[in-house]
């Protein structure tokens, strides 16, 4: 035992070991998925689930220990199965199982990874359950009677926020707040809850007398309990096993250094679930718990508790950057201050009232006051525009900060400057770095664009069929790139799937012009224009030219049509030499008129017009243009038979990519040469 600790004492055996889990990791996470969908049937126990509204996930774990979540089509199908829906119960689900695809938009949060992470690698859309039996784990049962009592709380969204790690239930734009303010750890189940759940708890056993081995024990033994009412997330599970390696090397006398078994920790985390680096909540959890030890003398340096949580706050808020610029391409310089506000509340009053009302109801009102008190302070707090947007950093960046900021902390001030300067570079690599992109965006049945010019930005169409698709898509993606406006809206013309998210785009990023297609404005375009209007935002239509840093775009006019479609704006670019032209809905009269009225030929990327619809691409118009790339943007296994046969027959000279197959797709202008990306699903 005296030959263990001595070993143990080698901090260098807990770096070798991350390092051999590292490459490991490595390893495991670029080989192929080897779970094969060889059945339309799927057995397993329901663990989880959430319904709120219209929004139904219910997840089950398999004989093979993988998780798949259960996707219902309307809130009919869930009162048909609901009394199956039972935490602990084995269910037989009938329906279409997939694999859950891949992102198809460059630097956009990756739902696959992200349910990698959580060992879910399945969906099924649910056609028939049947029950098989019914649940008899005494901790299910436990768990249930939680989520029940839960439901009939006015507070219910945040104790199931606390109490089982799940914020799903907060609406997104309160969820969106707290990110922007940077708290949005405090919502998620981590150190900080399970110490002051674990640290009450070990406070009452020493008061009543219990023994320090049953005192460990017994808090061992609950960190596990509530681990698994959250399900095991991965912020709580990196605390509650670090919480447990900490009381057995305090039990065992073994003197190992805190960060060393922080390393260990998430060492057999990795070990376990590689994948779980790619969530987001994890890695900040690691990254800061570690700075916080390894600085703890800086923190530790005055004692006063304003300075400790300043300090605190200030080394956190550093060492997340890197973090929050990589997920979410900015950062809020009030973070800091923000912090000083919402921690004490959140950790002193909020979560123990929390916790307490889950026993004592009448608790549950006042909390929920105070939670509506903490909501809209958040939303007035987030309304302040002190958010920056930053280039998604590079690996290379990240670890040119850490060695610095880490420099920094060990005394050497001269690389705050070093600091500061990268920080300033990145926030200005556009200006520095001039980037010449063309971006076909995969926003299913619909068209939207990005062209970036230097330091000018396009953005042709929005999509629209698909929900929230500039939320989600669209001003992520713009801000992963540096781009902190748009412009030019160009607006090919009024149908749904093509300028349905223009008012979302407006009303959320800042756009400097808008352009429309010649003709009559319609309905859809004149609510667009009222919006406009109020924002002072300046509008055309029917132009036939635009000069933008040394490039132009042509607006290929001919003549006004009776149909929306014909009317579209069809565009020329040339630029560094490769020529671009981009369809809109403009069908085979306009192309005739087109070929008429202008010279065109060779054409290096065409858009496609109309979704490779047999209205547009004429074989006689594209024998013309000679397309080299061809490019269709198409919803997959859209109901209206896009791309049509005979187009991609007329198209077969070219090389063709399409949105459901390729996704996004990227031509990029580097040293003269033509660079293409793509995020195949």
């Amino acid at each position: 035992m005296l030959r263990l600790r001595k070993i143990l004492l080698y901090n260098s055996i807990y770096y070798l070991i991350f390092f051999i889990i590292l490459t490991i990791l490595f390893i495991r996470i670029n080989q192929k998925n080897n779970i094969e969908l060889d059945s339309n049937i799927e057995e397993g126990i329901l663990i989880d689930y959430h319904y709120d509204n219209l929004k139904m996930d219910f997840i089950i774990k398999n004989k093979y220990k993988y998780k798949c979540i259960l996707l219902l089509e309307d809130e009919s199908e869930f009162e048909k199965y609901k009394n199956y829906f039972v935490l602990g119960n084995k269910l037989k689900i009938s329906g279409k199982i997939s694999k859950i695809s891949r992102q198809t938009n460059p630097n956009i949060f990756d739902y696959s990874k992200y349910m990698k992470s959580k060992n879910i690698y399945r969906s099924i859309y649910v056609k028939r359950i049947e029950l098989i039996t019914n649940n008899k784990n005494v901790l299910y049962k436990i768990k249930e009677f939680i989520y029940k009592r839960i439901n009939n709380y006015k507070s219910k969204k945040y104790l199931y926020t606390f109490i089982l790690g799940d914020n799903r239930y907060l609406d997104k734009s309160i969820r969106d707040n707290y990110q922007k303010l940077g708290i949005s750890h405090l919502f998620s189940v981590s150190g900080m809850h399970i110490t002051i759940l674990t640290g009450t708890l070990i406070k009452i056993l020493k008061i009543i007398n219990i023994k320090e081995k049953s005192r460990y024990i017994i808090s061992s033994i609950f960190i596990f309990l509530f681990l698994f009412l959250v399900s095991f997330t991965p912020s709580a599970l990196r605390s509650g096993l670090f919480f447990i390696l900490l009381l057995i090397n305090k039990y065992y006398y073994l003197n190992i250094k805190v960060s060393n078994i922080l390393l260990l920790t998430i060492s057999i985390i990795l070990l376990f679930n590689p994948f779980i680096i790619y969530n987001a909540g994890f890695i900040f959890s690691a990254s800061i718990t570690y700075s916080l030890i390894i600085f703890s003398d800086v923190i530790n340096k005055k004692d006063n508790y304003i300075y400790k949580l300043l300090m605190t706050s200030f080394i956190a808020f550093l060492v997340s950057i890197p973090i929050s610029l990589y997920n979410y391409y900015e950062i809020n310089i009030l973070t800091v201050f923000y912090n000083l506000i919402f921690v004490p509340l959140v950790s002193l009053i909020i979560f123990p009232l929390s916790c307490i009302s889950l026993f004592i109801k009448v608790l549950d009102y006042p909390l929920y006051i105070l939670l509506s008190l903490l909501e809209n302070i958040s939303t007035l707090l987030s309304s302040i525009k002190t958010n920056i947007t930053f280039i998604k950093p590079s690996i290379l960046f990240i670890i040119l900060y850490y060695v610095l900021l880490y420099l920094y902390f060990l005394k050497n001030k001269k690389c705050l400057l070093l600091l500061g300067t990268i920080l300033i570079f990145s926030y200005n690599y556009n200006f520095f770095i001039k980037s010449e992109k063309v971006i076909f965006l995969d926003v299913g049945q619909g068209d939207s664009t990005f062209i970036q010019l230097g330091n000018d930005n396009v953005l042709i169409d929005t999509g629209g069929n698909n929900k929230d698709i500039v939320s989600n898509i669209t001003i992520p993606l713009l801000k992963s790139l540096g781009i902190r406006k748009i412009d030019y809206l160009i607006i090919t013309h009024g149908d749904f799937d093509h300028m349905g998210e223009a008012i979302n785009l407006v009303n959320n990023f800042k756009v400097e012009k808008v352009i429309f297609n010649c003709g009559s404005y319609n309905d859809l375009e004149k609510e667009l224009i009222n919006v406009l209007d109020k924002k002072k935002i300046k509008y055309y239509s029917c132009i036939k030219e635009l000069n933008i840093d040394n490039n132009k775009l042509y607006f290929l006019q001919t003549k006004k049509y009776d149909n929306e479609n014909d009317n579209s704006n069809v565009i020329y670019l040339k630029l560094d030499g490769y020529k671009f032209m981009f369809m809109g809905d403009a069908g085979i009269n306009k192309e005739k008129d087109i070929l008429e009225n202008y010279n065109i030929n060779n054409i290096d990327v065409l858009k496609v017009g109309h979704h490779g619809s047999k209205t547009s691409s004429g074989k006689e118009f594209i024998d013309e243009i000679n397309p080299r790339y061809s490019i269709i943007s198409v919803g997959k296994d859209n109901r209206y038979g896009h791309p049509n046969k005979e187009v991609l027959e007329n198209l077969k000279d070219s090389k063709i990519y399409r949105t459901d197959e390729d996704g996004s797709i990227m031509f990029k202008i580097r040293n003269n040469k033509l660079q293409i990306e793509t995020c195949s699903p």
